[in-house]
C-alpha cells in the first residue's frame, strides 16, 4: 500500500502541473482570439509534451496556414533526411581540349550544382575573393597563360524556371527574393548605393554597371530602409521606390541578382586578366558563353573543385538568419539527387512525410522557404516534423540552428498579414514542449502581434 501511496503522490502533482499548463494556453488563447488585432483572422497553435507526444493543446491544428518562414523547418528537416548531414555542393572548373605551348585550345568551363554559398561571405572557405583566387592559381598551375576560346557555363540541372510558384512582385528584386539558380553568387544579391542628403532627392551612387528607375523619396530622419527593388520579367532594370531617411551621404539597399552566373564569371574573367592570363579579348560577360553547353564528360579535364560548407553548417544559417534563398536550393537540391517517382523537390518532401504518416494534404507547400503566399501547412504537420527531429542522430545540429526568440528556441515567420512561430522550449520545472503557433489575417504592425504571441507561449514557462 505504502508503494501504491508513493507512486499517487508522483503522478497526482503531474496530472495537475499539465492540467495547468492546458488551462493556462485555453485561457490566453482565447484572449489572444478576442483581441481587436485578430478581429478577421485565423489562428492555428498546438502543443505536445516532447518526451510523450500527448496533446498539451490543440486549437485549428488541422486548418492549413500560410506558415511564412516557419515553413523552413519543414525543407531543413526533409534536408538532414534527404540529403544527410555531411552533405557538400561542388563546383567544377574544368577544360576541354588540350593545352599546347601555354594556350588551352577548348573551353574553359564552370559547371554549378546549385551551391547557395558559393561566393557568401558567411564561411571561411566560400568568400568570392578565396574561391576566385583558388580558381586562377588552379588555372596557373595547369600551365596555362592564354585561352582562346569563350568561358561557358555548364548547365546539368535545374530548369529556366528560377523563380518559385506565387512570389510576388513586390518580392522579386529584393535582396530576400533572389531565386536560386545552378550557378550562385554572393547570394544572390548586390548593394545600392544611394545619397539623400537633399529633401526629395535620392541620388544612387552605385552600382554603375546596371539599370534603375529611381522613383525613391527621402522620408524622415531615423525612417529606416523603406526602400523596394522591383525587377520586371525579362528585364534587365530595377524600378525603386519607398524611401530613405533624408540627410544619408551613403545609405546602402540591398538587391536580388538576376544574372548570378554573369556576375560571377565577369569577376572571374577580370582576375585571369590581373594575372596575365591572356582571354584573347574576352574582357566581359558578352564574350562568354550564356547558353547551356552540354559536353560530353569524358571531355572534361577537371581543373579544380570547390566544395560546399556541409549540410548542417548550410541549414545554420538558413535558420539563423532566415535566408530564402538557401531554403529553394536545398529544395531543387532535393528534386534533383534523390531518388523518387516524384518530379521536384516538393513532389519528394510530400511524398516523404506521407510515407511517416502526414497527409499529404497538411502540407501544400509551393517554395522551399516560405515567400510564397500559396503555402498552406498545418501546425499539427509542423510539430510532427519538429517531433521526428528530435529523434534523430542530428537534432543537435538542426536545435543550434533556431533562432531564440521571447526565451525560446523557436523559427520565425513573417510575410504580409502572417506571423507564426515553431520549436521547442523546455519550461522552469523541467517539462519539454513542441509547439506551432501560426496567425493568418491579422491587421496592424506585425510586431504588436508577435508580443501577443509571445504572452501566450509564455504558459510554456
Amino acid at each position: 500500500m505504502k508503494h501504491i501511496l508513493s507512486a499517487l503522490l508522483i503522478f497526482i502533482p503531474c496530472i495537475i502541473l499539465a492540467q495547468t499548463v492546458t488551462q493556462k494556453l485555453q485561457t490566453t488563447f482565447s484572449q489572444f482570439e478576442k483581441d481587436p488585432q485578430l478581429a478577421y483572422a485565423i489562428s492555428s497553435l498546438y502543443v505536445i509534451d516532447a518526451n510523450t507526444g500527448k496533446v498539451v493543446f490543440e486549437k485549428n491544428a488541422r486548418v492549413g496556414l500560410a506558415p511564412a518562414s516557419t515553413q523552413k523547418i519543414i525543407t531543413s528537416v526533409s534536408a538532414f533526411e534527404l540529403l544527410k548531414k555531411d552533405f557538400r555542393y561542388k563546383t567544377i572548373l574544368q577544360s576541354t581540349g588540350e593545352i599546347k605551348d601555354s594556350v588551352l585550345q577548348g573551353n574553359l568551363n564552370i559547371t554549378g550544382s546549385g551551391d547557395p554559398t558559393f561566393g557568401s561571405n558567411r564561411y571561411n572557405n566560400t568568400k568570392s575573393f578565396q574561391i576566385i583566387n583558388a580558381f586562377v592559381t588552379a588555372i596557373q598551375k595547369k600551365g596555362i597563360k592564354q585561352i582562346v576560346q569563350p568561358l561557358s557555363f555548364n548547365y546539368k540541372t535545374y530548369s529556366n524556371q528560377a523563380i518559385p510558384d506565387g512570389w510576388i512582385m513586390q518580392d522579386i528584386g529584393n535582396y530576400y527574393g533572389a531565386p536560386a539558380s545552378v550557378l550562385n553568387w554572393k547570394e544572390n544579391q548586390f548593394d545600392i548605393v544611394l545619397n539623400s542628403e537633399k529633401a526629395n532627392e535620392v541620388k544612387i551612387i552605385s552600382p554603375t554597371n546596371k539599370t534603375f528607375i529611381n522613383e525613391l523619396k527621402t522620408g524622415p530622419k531615423g525612417s529606416g530602409d523603406n526602400a523596394y527593388c522591383y525587377l520586371p520579367t525579362q528585364a534587365n532594370t530595377w524600378v525603386l521606390t519607398g524611401s530613405i531617411p533624408i540627410g544619408e551621404q551613403k545609405f546602402t539597399i540591398a538587391a536580388a541578382d538576376n544574372e548570378p552566373a554573369k556576375t560571377m564569371l565577369t569577376d572571374f574573367l577580370f582576375a585571369l586578366k590581373q594575372k596575365q592570363i591572356k582571354t584573347n579579348g574576352i574582357e566581359d560577360y558578352k564574350s562568354v558563353l550564356v547558353k547551356p553547353v552540354i559536353v560530353s564528360e569524358k571531355k572534361y579535364t577537371e581543373i579544380y573543385s570547390h566544395y560546399s560548407p556541409t549540410l548542417d553548417s548550410i541549414v545554420y544559417w538558413f535558420n539563423k538568419k532566415s535566408i530564402n534563398l538557401y531554403g529553394e536550393a536545398l529544395l531543387k537540391t532535393i528534386g534533383n539527387n534523390v531518388k523518387s517517382n516524384a518530379d521536384s523537390g516538393i513532389a519528394v518532401v510530400k511524398l516523404f512525410w506521407t510515407d511517416k504518416g502526414i497527409d499529404k494534404n497538411e502540407l501544400n507547400i509551393f517554395d522551399g522557404s516560405g515567400l510564397s503566399p500559396l503555402n498552406r501547412v498545418t501546425t499539427h504537420a509542423q510539430v510532427e516534423i519538429l517531433k521526428y527531429a528530435a529523434s534523430k542522430e542530428w537534432y543537435n545540429y538542426f536545435l543550434q540552428a533556431l533562432p531564440i526568440y521571447n526565451g525560446m528556441t523557436m523559427k520565425s515567420g513573417s510575410i504580409t498579414n502572417v506571423k507564426g512561430f515553431c520549436g521547442y522550449h523546455t519550461a522552469k520545472d523541467g517539462y519539454s514542449y513542441i509547439f506551432s503557433f501560426l496567425v493568418n489575417n491579422f491587421n496592424g504592425k506585425s510586431g504588436d502581434v508577435a508580443s501577443k504571441m509571445f504572452k501566450v507561449l509564455d504558459a510554456l514557462k
